[in-house]
């Protein structure tokens, strides 16, 4: 990945809440960003940073965040209080607590500058790079949107004066809707060249829109375009958030590689039913430790992060199809998780066809055992939990310490719009 910059316009992240325009004193000024080609680009590439890379980064607070709240990770240091706000769950989730904080402040930043560009894209004369900023900024408002539904209730869909906020489905359909005018937009546009050195081809922008729009289909129950979009991807396409010792993977640098912050959990933190299978080759590949503790997706300061993974679109047909009560079709999707021994990533099970009770419930149980162990800590485990009506906070043995956060203080002060906090 190339050496990515840090945002053009971004910033007073953490003083403001989604009331404020988000203008710094001493960086360009939005006339002299939005006016030019290479100001939107530069702007663009400065999203990709805020979103993927350092501890800030939505990347990190997303796994870290879902990793702590549904027992995938767990806290090494009680010292780090906001973490272990965040694995202690209920009431001790405070609203200042730092990384809700930095989550919802950096997904909101994204949302607006996205939106910047999609607003500004008539500087652009070449129809191709036009479409392909466009693309790109559809796809990274959509994560950010997506991202604040999986962990809030209510989110802002659009920034400014006293946003208003809308129903978590209501953000979830707005990104698919920018995910699938984005896909609409790249069918017919190739990327130019010029376009591609500024910007990096780390991710496969016609697969990841497609992904992304399965995704959140899935989490909304959409299951018939959940299992359209996620058969459209290429399973063999890699995308994926790169790295180096310049701009380090974000997980495994501010957590993993030290025994003070966070760490991961024996058998993904699942029991009983949920248990994987001693033979699961994927035990080895995200819990087995390197030697400085990194794990999966987080080996080392170079180690790409996947906008998707080819299991997760599998996983989205099996499910979907077991909600459409399509038994026999969900599990030939599950067993081809079930049974691979490798894909773009490494990743495989490497285990029997299934073979338990060929009911709904069974096999929903199956599947989100193994959306457990093949997505381990990919930020997604949260909104599984409650999707698959898993036991929460106030049940016995609660397998997630939140529903839904409380919305940080700093919005609260800054926007009177902002809902009551949920209770859990």
């Amino acid at each position: 990945m190339k050496k990515l910059l840090i945002g053009i316009t971004t910033l007073a992240v953490l003083a403001t809440g989604c009331k404020k325009t988000y203008d710094n004193p001493n960086a360009p000024s939005d006339t002299q960003v939005l006016s030019s080609v290479d100001g939107l680009t530069k702007l663009l590439v400065g999203i990709k940073q805020r979103y993927a890379v350092s501890g800030t980064a939505t990347v990190f607070s997303s796994i870290s965040a879902a990793g702590l709240s549904a027992g995938e990770a767990t806290v090494l240091n009680a010292g780090n209080a906001d973490l272990a706000q965040l694995q202690n769950g209920g009431n001790n989730l405070a609203p200042n607590n730092g990384i809700i904080t930095t989550f919802w402040t950096t997904a909101n930043v994204i949302n607006s500058e996205a939106s910047k560009i999609i607003d500004n894209l008539a500087v652009v004369p070449d129809q191709a790079y036009r479409n392909s900023l466009q693309a790109y900024a559809h796809m990274y408002k959509a994560l950010a949107l997506g991202q604040m539904a999986a962990f809030w209730e209510q989110v802002p869909i659009t920034n400014g004066a006293n946003a208003t906020f809308t129903p978590r489905n209501a953000a979830l359909t707005e990104a698919i809707n920018l995910l699938d005018a984005a896909s609409g937009l790249m069918a017919t546009t190739t990327i130019p060249a010029a376009f591609t050195t500024q910007v990096g081809n780390d991710i496969d922008l016609k697969n990841s829109l497609l992904a992304l729009s399965a995704r959140y289909n899935n989490m909304l129950g959409n299951n018939d375009a959940a299992i359209a979009k996620a058969a459209a991807v290429d399973l063999t396409k890699k995308s994926a958030f790169f790295y180096n010792t310049l701009n380090p993977n974000p997980v495994y640098r501010s957590s993993l590689i030290t025994n003070n912050v966070y760490g991961i959990v024996n058998n993904f933190g699942l029991t009983g039913a949920l248990a994987p299978d001693p033979a699961d080759k994927r035990i080895a590949f995200h819990l087995t430790k390197n030697a400085t503790n990194g794990s999966g997706f987080f080996q080392s300061d170079a180690t790409a992060v996947p906008v998707y993974q080819p299991g997760e679109m599998l996983l989205i047909q099996a499910e979907a199809n077991a909600r459409k009560n399509q038994l026999p079709q969900a599990v030939g999707f599950l067993n081809q998780v079930l049974t691979k021994t490798t894909d773009a990533y490494g990743v495989g099970a490497g285990l029997p066809a299934y073979s338990g009770a060929q009911t709904q419930a069974a096999i929903l149980l199956e599947i989100y055992k193994n959306r457990c162990i093949e997505l381990y800590m990919s930020g997604l485990k949260l909104d599984d939990s409650r999707r698959f009506g898993r036991p929460g906070p106030g049940n016995t043995s609660p397998e997630r310490t939140r529903n839904y956060y409380p919305y940080p203080q700093q919005e609260r002060d800054g926007n009177s719009s902002t809902p009551a906090d949920p209770v859990n």
